[in-house]
């Protein structure tokens, strides 16, 4: 396999291409701060070339995003359609209704239960776990929800994992999400469903809307993913047969980037840990 291709600017290559998936938090922002140039980036490539799905593990329904990038100080409308893990994990709460389920989350995340027609119950109680993240992770670690998850993990309780991510980068702090709670319960022998990235469910969604957006069914061949994290949007990549821009601002920062930029035979590594591959790498997302 050969080393990811450097590609400083997106305009280089975009002409291989007809639409994009691309990823929001660690591309779009950071959760605090908002990258002008990756927006400019987007829409270059929505008014040259075609459609841009943005794809996110966020626990919340994708009607939620618009108004987050309000907050960030980012326009409502950065591209044609957003998929997120919440739109694909309401599909499975929906199933799994009445339940009752353990709701484990923080309030901003209650969107997601919207229409799910779920009751709710304490641990002893419920049927399943709806998990959306840390109640507050500002300030709590998966640790600290280890007794309350064993005790889930004896009594046999599926979790619906709503966002896969374990780490996201808030700013300069590092900030724990659902994935790192999933991981531990199955640590503690519970099961564990998920629907964002790296899985299926929100790939077959993401398909499905920007063919709509498209027109036409866009060839995979033809779409670039675009992300910063290797286990998540260049993993998801990979499964489903599409070329992959690793953004190395991300969260694997330290381990791959420096002043001067991506360290490709770094990042070549950490790729071949896990049996992955990226076409490019930069930086970050730049027309």
């Amino acid at each position: 396999m050969s080393l990811p291709r450097p590609l400083p600017r997106l305009r280089d290559v975009a002409g291989d291409y007809d639409a994009l998936m691309c990823d929001i938090w660690g591309v779009i922002h950071n959760g605090r701060d908002v990258f002008d140039e990756a927006i400019e980036a987007i829409r270059r490539f929505q008014e040259t070339r075609g459609p841009v799905a943005l794809i996110s593990n966020s626990p919340r329904p994708s009607s939620e995003i618009p108004a987050q990038f309000a907050q960030l100080g980012a326009p409502r409308d950065i591209s044609d359609l957003i998929v997120t893990s919440g739109d694909a994990t309401q599909d499975e709460l929906k199933h799994r209704a009445p339940g009752p389920a353990y709701k484990l989350g923080p309030a901003r995340d209650e969107p997601i239960y919207d229409g799910t027609g779920l009751d709710f119950a304490g641990i002893d109680e419920a049927a399943f776990i709806s998990c959306t993240g840390l109640v507050d992770d500002a300030t709590e670690g998966p640790e600290d929800y280890r007794e309350l998850l064993g005790r889930a993990a004896e009594r046999g309780l599926p979790m619906v994992c709503a966002n896969p991510d374990i780490v996201v980068q808030r700013g300069d702090a590092t900030i724990w999400c659902a994935g790192a709670l999933a991981q531990l319960y199955e640590k503690l022998g519970g099961e564990v469903v998920l629907a964002g990235k790296p899985h299926e469910a929100i790939y077959r969604l993401t398909f499905e809307r920007l063919n709509k957006a498209a027109g036409r069914a866009v060839p995979r061949e033809r779409i670039l993913a675009i992300g910063d994290s290797l286990g998540n949007d260049i993993a998801g990549a990979n499964a489903q047969g599409v070329d992959a821009l690793f953004i190395g601002g991300g969260i694997h920062g330290a381990e791959v980037s420096s002043a001067a930029g991506v360290d490709i035979e770094a990042l070549d590594r950490k790729l071949k840990e896990r049996g992955l591959t990226a076409r490019y790498a930069a930086a970050a997302l730049a027309w």
